[in-house]
């Protein structure tokens, strides 16, 4: 593929994404929550269905903070931006987080005694709920009032992302208890989008 040819396919989708609005995507994106719902008390979710429906949960989150990591070397190696649903897609992981949160409070666990024993003792839920506490204040400022009133801050917070990222597939990893390959190779993803930043970084420390 010639630089023209990359550039003009790069174009069409940069034509394309303008034109698309954000508010049908975030519908779309939660369609899956009533229909999970409904599988879990339909029996489709099998035979620990609260089980199923907080792991359905919980990596659809973890898949939506990938995309989100997505953007910026897309921009950066494919011209492709996507820039605007940037904000879309964290503020919908972290919709899934926070429901993933309540299946496991209020459906799994359901004792306030129990839960604090759980996060204190359990290093996997220790971690889940770090990260989880990593998004809060990204989800808070996710709004064009945050981003003038923190200025340059705002970038340097919202970089919180990458650790709670890793620290997602890191929960996953340890949640499943064994070395299975569905949960490394979200770490390995998230690790090579995150590396995908360091080249560029280095030039402009050498400029």
């Amino acid at each position: 593929m010639t630089i023209a040819s990359k550039s003009t396919w790069a174009d069409r989708i940069n034509g394309f994404a303008r034109k698309v609005p954000t508010w049908p995507l975030y519908i779309l994106y939660l369609l899956p929550v009533p229909w999970l719902l409904y599988l879990a008390q339909t029996g489709g979710l099998g035979r620990e269905p609260i089980k199923a429906l907080e792991h359905e949960l919980g990596e659809i989150a973890l898949q939506l903070l990938i995309f989100g990591l997505c953007i910026t070397p897309l921009r950066r190696y494919l011209g492709i931006n996507l820039l605007k649903f940037r904000r879309m897609f964290g503020l919908l992981a972290f919709i899934y987080v926070t429901l993933h949160l309540l299946v496991w409070l209020v459906l799994d666990v359901g004792i306030l005694s129990q839960i604090w024993a759980d996060i204190l003792k359990r290093p996997y839920i220790t971690i889940g709920m770090v990260a989880f506490v990593l998004l809060l204040p990204l989800a808070v400022t996710s709004n064009t009032w945050s981003v003038r009133k923190l200025g340059p801050a705002w970038r340097t917070l919202h970089k919180l992302a990458y650790v709670a990222a890793i620290l997602g597939a890191v929960h996953y990893i340890m949640l499943t208890k064994v070395w299975a390959i569905e949960p490394l190779a979200y770490l390995a993803v998230i690790l090579g989008l995150l590396a995908l930043r360091v080249p560029k970084r280095r030039q402009k420390r050498v400029a």
